[in-house]
């Protein structure tokens, strides 16, 4: 349904599109940090004689201590009890750090707890990203949500780009040292230029935040977390396992699995960006956010099942063409996450619903890269292991589309 005459929103001031752009190259460096694991995987492995069992370990290590800092709300805590920039910025240096300290690492047990650091450092983005938004750019979900949305998704598709070349040139252990090391510089900026004012700074009425147990009455609560859980199952499948799979199954050389599969994290990217512009445009002509988010999640998660596509087809041009293809429809989907759950939980809760949603949502990145290895490792292939995610990613729409009744604000 559309209303004529609907206002349109104010266009963004250069300081608010300053932030947002900050944020965004957070975004990115924060799953270019999270990816690289998976660039150097088999390096890795063959360097430090791990099975795929151990692999899948060490794969998921970064987000067991990444989803229990949100689910159990100590994020969302922080982020709402103090200043959020301040906060994001600790938080930043924290993973970074992380990152350089892996190449010097040499040993399964240092590896597995800098990533487990690593997952405490990032846990902090996306509770300070939802409480930011909601109270900057409140008639720009989209937009800025799909910003940050398409940043993480260019992470690992330059990362897998220049992790895998770089690699390939120089070795894992310089590449970490160097990203790691290299990424503090973002911190200069932020602290220059980031938020000031009473809508970032510590809260001076904690009464006044929703409890926990209040956002957990919420049914939509528990559909955004069951619905991101089934979401990001295939998207830290892609993360986690496309490069193997690329050069154990398929036998791509490195230099080719570097290309392809940044060609696939670009296209979600891309599509996410779109959607998110496409999403504002419809919206501030009169049509409602329950039916344009809906829609473009029902459609792009659906569509996303075409990943199974890939695993069945025997020639590689055309298992890429479906995976080029499963990639861009479930960029359709990625860039609404966000911006109806700050819709539906508002300025004053969307920090710690943000934290529970995601919290519980990164559990998926615990189960996706541990299953996939028992898979592999039990089945020695990995045609289930795209089945699995297929199926998930069918259950999340059911969970958005049916779970959340409408995309409006609680009252609080």
């Amino acid at each position: 349904m559309t209303t004529l005459g609907a206002a349109r929103p104010k266009s963004l001031s250069g300081r608010a599109w300053l932030i947002l752009i900050l944020l965004a190259v957070s975004g990115f460096l924060n799953y270019f940090d999270r990816s690289n694991l998976a660039v150097g995987a088999t390096d890795i492995q063959r360097d430090l004689h791990l099975t795929n069992l151990d692999l899948g370990l060490l794969q998921s290590a970064f987000f067991w201590l990444y989803a229990a800092m949100q689910f159990l709300g100590i994020a969302g805590w922080l982020v709402d009890r103090f200043n959020v920039c301040w906060i994001l910025a600790a938080g930043f240096f924290v993973w970074s750090g992380a990152t350089a300290f892996t190449g010097i690492a040499h040993g399964f047990a240092t590896i597995f707890a800098l990533r487990l650091l690593l997952g405490i450092g990032e846990s902090i983005a996306y509770p300070a990203y939802g409480r930011i938004l909601a109270n900057q750019y409140s008639h720009h979900r989209g937009l800025a949500n799909a910003a940050i949305d398409c940043a993480t998704k260019m992470g690992p598709a330059l990362g897998t780009l220049l992790g895998g070349l770089l690699m390939l040139k120089y070795g894992w252990r310089p590449f970490f040292l160097g990203l790691g090391f290299g990424s503090l510089l973002w911190t200069v900026p932020w602290v220059l230029r980031m938020p000031r004012g009473k809508g970032v700074a510590a809260r001076q009425d904690p009464a006044g935040i929703p409890s926990t147990l209040a956002i957990l009455r919420q049914r939509a609560a528990w559909a955004t977390a069951f619905g991101l859980f089934c979401s990001n199952y295939f998207w830290y499948f892609l993360l986690t396992w496309l490069p193997h799979y690329l050069e154990t199954e398929r036998h791509f050389s490195k230099t080719r699995m570097t290309w392809v599969a940044s060609l696939a994290y670009l296209l979600i990217g891309t599509a996410s960006l779109a959607s998110g512009l496409v999403s504002d445009w419809l919206i501030a002509r009169g049509h409602t956010p329950n039916r344009v988010r809906k829609t473009l999640s029902a459609f792009g998660l659906t569509m996303a099942t075409t990943i199974v596509g890939v695993v069945a087809a025997r020639a590689d041009w055309t298992a890429m063409a479906f995976l080029m293809f499963s990639c861009f429809c479930f960029g359709l989907y990625a860039a609404q996450i966000y911006a109806m759950t700050q819709t539906l939980a508002g300025p004053r809760a969307s920090g710690k619903w943000t934290g529970l949603q995601n919290g519980f949502g990164n559990l998926a990145g615990v189960a996706a890269p541990w299953l996939t290895g028992w898979i592999t490792h039990t089945t020695g292939q990995f045609y289930w292991a795209f089945v699995a995610a297929a199926l998930v990613v069918l259950a999340g729409v059911v969970f958005w589309v049916v779970g959340v009744r409408r995309i409006e604000p609680v009252v609080w």
